[in-house]
């Protein structure tokens, strides 16, 4: 399948897309139905952990400690998820992963349930989750152009951009807010594994998608070579990336452990607070869809990345500073609002300019190396509220991590995209694989995305 890349960065690249455009095609419109009824599951999971946690272990270090429990495994298995998801049918990769996912979950809910649930056994459960995850997520993010065809996939990542929050951070945290204060933690916990089930049925309805096209006899030891030698020649990828990965161990450990620690012990919210604080995140990152679904891609797609991430970042001391929960709301719309226009934007360039046989590498690797640090941040954030308390952590964060972002538009040929014509790459800047293949590309993910 070849796709042409040729008239991005040049005006008019880009005309005003329709955000409903790919649902006319039936595999996508499959993919995308078992993905919101999973990603509404996941909103509630959001909300439904950060609770549980909380009540097994009322102090920050019980979420660092979950936090951290989910993510390493997450770090160690991306690479692996990524060769696999270029080796095998991608399809069946995240069906098994959903599987796994389902399974974890339902385990959960059971000992939820039955009052037996303790710390270690949840911090055992997510650890497991994340290794689904981390099979999930490159195949999801590579799968995506093997099923739509190139000019629909500005406005795939739009829709996608729009689903997410409006299921993720919108429904699902509204709906685990009223379940959990009306029924209890267990039945939240059974509808997230249920949506898994639901993911997993639209994937057996949509059918094989094509195995990747890859060099007879190579190594999977040189499929992650080839990733890495594709990254490295090219500074708006590496430099991201690493610019990601450092802003990330600022801000999104302190982000997601003390943000329900505000809503329940600062500002003496409920769990229906927090999920009216997530969801207010999902309105402005449904509104930023809509905007960005009908504009199109901008012309100076870098530049545009780090303005929208920058200020996001920034925004994240805006919880710092709150005093209720509307605030909090306030802060959260904002952090939303930009880091969606950037993730969107980042997305595409991605898809376009990354050939189809090496995308779920350079996916996985995107995700490894941006939350590579991410362990990391959990485990400082505890320490760090021990010595400048909750407010003054979220407040560094977010002011720290802003100028982190923002330096790395300082790094050579950073901005080199923005300013070419678009014309093909020549052969010699390319690695000999991308000289046997064609153009294109691949979709974003869920934590920032890898600029969850």
């Amino acid at each position: 399948m070849q796709h042409s890349y040729e008239s991005l960065d040049r005006p008019g690249g880009f005309s005003r897309v329709n955000l409903l455009h790919p649902l006319r095609h039936r595999r996508f419109l499959l993919l995308w139905a078992g993905m919101t009824v999973s990603l509404v599951g996941d909103g509630i999971f959001l909300v439904a952990m950060a609770w549980q946690v909380y009540e097994l272990w009322n102090a920050p270090a019980a979420l660092s400690v979950i936090g951290i429990a989910m993510t390493v495994p997450t770090i160690a298995c991306l690479l692996p998820g990524g060769v696999v998801s270029d080796r095998f049918d991608r399809r069946t990769v995240m069906l098994a992963a959903d599987a796994l996912r389902a399974a974890v979950i339902g385990l959960l809910a059971v000992l939820s349930a039955t009052g037996s649930l303790t710390l270690w056994e949840l911090a055992v459960l997510c650890a497991v989750y994340g290794i689904g995850t981390a099979f999930f997520n490159p195949a999801f993010d590579a799968v995506v152009p093997d099923i739509l065809p190139a000019d629909q996939l500005a406005a795939a990542n739009s829709l996608d951009q729009f689903v997410r929050p409006l299921a993720l951070r919108l429904a699902g945290p509204a709906l685990a807010g009223w379940l959990i204060a009306s029924v209890g933690l267990s039945l939240a916990f059974a509808l997230d594994a249920a949506s898994f089930c639901v993911s997993a049925a639209a994937l057996i309805a949509i059918g094989r998608t094509p195995r990747p096209r890859r060099e007879p006899g190579q190594s999977a030891v040189e499929d992650v070579r080839q990733g890495f030698r594709f990254i490295r020649r090219r500074v708006w990828l590496w430099g991201t990336l690493l610019s990601a990965a450092v802003a990330y161990l600022v801000f999104l450990g302190p982000t997601e452990v003390l943000l329900p620690y505000m809503v329940k012990n600062v500002v003496h919210g409920s769990a229906e607070s927090l999920g009216l604080v997530f969801a207010a995140g999902g309105l402005g990152a449904i509104g930023c869809a809509l905007a960005m679904g009908q504009r199109g891609q901008p012309r100076r797609g870098i530049l545009f990345i780090y303005v929208a991430w920058t200020l996001a970042t920034v925004a994240v001391a805006g919880y710092g500073l709150a005093t209720s929960t509307w605030q909090l709301m306030l802060a959260c719309l904002a952090f939303n609002v930009l880091e969606t226009a950037g993730t969107i934007v980042w997305a595409t360039l991605k898809q376009t300019h990354v050939p189809a046989e090496l995308l779920g590498r350079v996916s996985s690797l995107d995700w490894l190396i941006s939350i590579g640090l991410l362990p990391l941040s959990f485990a400082m954030t505890a320490p760090a509220v021990a010595l400048l308390g909750a407010r003054t952590t979220l407040v560094a964060a977010g002011v720290i991590g802003g100028v982190v972002t923002a330096s790395a538009l300082l790094l050579p040929g950073m901005l080199d995209l923005d300013r070419a014509e678009a014309p093909p790459p020549a052969a010699d800047e390319v690695d000999v694989v991308v000289t046997r293949i064609r153009m294109q590309d691949g979709a974003s993910s869920s934590l920032p995305g890898p600029r969850i």
